[in-house]
């Protein structure tokens, strides 16, 4: 039995479908299909009910599963053990990043990653649609706080950013300053949308406060958020970093100054039902090191903080102070 008609049956198993199993593994369908029936005669069992638009597992598939998960953590972790940290490292790894706005240094990370071991592929996927990472063959995602509690993940931050509201001259010799938290929330502020639905209206100021905001726009990015501000049409909830020029040319305002800034978290997360395969471990690793090192996440809106780390693997992969994000209904 080869470990990768495993790995191809959990694919099969976790998506429910034999052709989404065969495009995320960029396989034609009759390969699958063949190689699934070739496991299923060499167990002797039938692993799936076959049905026209779906697969579901047997009794006896839904046991092999189970232990073939363990069987397939125990070959890594022991791969994981042998291979020292400068083996290179092959496989595929697939990516989502949400729409984070220090993605540039991300990508820099993982191209260097890339560089270190050059018969690993990876897939970036950009999306800020919550999904689950298992059905859809993720091995990591960088998301950002208010999108964890619709997540089935393992998350450990990465870096923070420093949090403010900002407006326009423009817009605030048209409608005034608000000089409290309150007062931010009778004007037209930007509000974020995940692609679930879910509204970032309650945001908060300093540490401790929290307001509701409303507004007549609407976005998932937090540049196109920053442009909306600078054209004079409201206020904008953003990171220092990113508007950092915008404030020094006087093109917008930082409010409530005398408040300090809210610290956002990006982390970096996989999931907690899945075993982790050997390269994923080590890019965990690494990002780990780069970005977080002594566990202690990068702040990005400290000014020299970015892209003067040098990448290398930590020696403690994982760590025991990883948070765990539990689905409120998870499958």
């Amino acid at each position: 039995m080869k470990t990768e008609d495993l790995a191809l049956f959990h694919r099969i198993a976790e998506t429910g479908s034999l052709i989404e199993a065969a495009d995320l593994l960029n396989l034609p369908k009759s390969t699958v299909s063949r190689r699934l029936q070739a496991l299923e005669d060499e167990l002797n069992i039938k692993l799936f009910h076959r049905q026209s638009r779906s697969m579901t597992l047997t009794s006896a598939g839904s046991h092999f599963y189970q232990r073939s998960l363990n069987i397939l953590a125990q070959l890594d972790e022991t791969l994981f053990e042998m291979t020292n940290d400068d083996a290179e490292i092959s496989g595929h790894l697939r990516i989502q990043m949400f729409p984070i706005h220090s993605m540039n240094v991300l990508m820099r990370a993982i191209f260097r990653f890339m560089d270190l071991h050059p018969k690993l592929t990876v897939e970036v996927i950009n999306s800020a649609e919550s999904v689950d990472m298992v059905k859809n063959n993720l091995d990591v995602a960088f998301v950002v706080e208010p999108a964890l509690d619709t997540l089935d993940l393992v998350v450990r931050p990465i870096f923070t950013t420093d949090l403010r509201f900002y407006a326009s001259p423009q817009y605030l010799a048209e409608h005034g300053t608000p000089r409290t938290p309150q007062e931010i929330e009778s004007h037209n502020v930007a509000l974020f949308r995940l692609s679930n639905g879910k509204i970032f209206n309650e945001l908060w100021i300093g540490a401790e406060e929290e307001v509701r905001v409303r507004g007549n726009f609407c976005s998932n990015s937090v540049e196109v958020a920053v442009e909306f501000a600078l054209q004079g049409r409201g206020i904008v909830y953003a990171p220092t970093e990113v508007v950092v020029e915008h404030v020094s040319n006087g093109q917008l305002v930082t409010l409530l100054p005398e408040i300090d800034p809210h610290p956002g978290e990006c982390y970096l997360a996989y999931p907690s039902r899945r075993y982790v395969s050997l390269a994923c471990r080590r890019f965990i690793d690494f990002i780990m090191q780069e970005l977080a090192p002594e566990g202690v996440p990068t702040n990005m809106s400290a000014e020299g903080n970015l892209g003067r780390r040098s990448c290398k693997p930590s020696e403690e992969p994982f760590p025991p102070n990883d948070v765990r994000f539990r689905l409120k209904h998870a499958v």
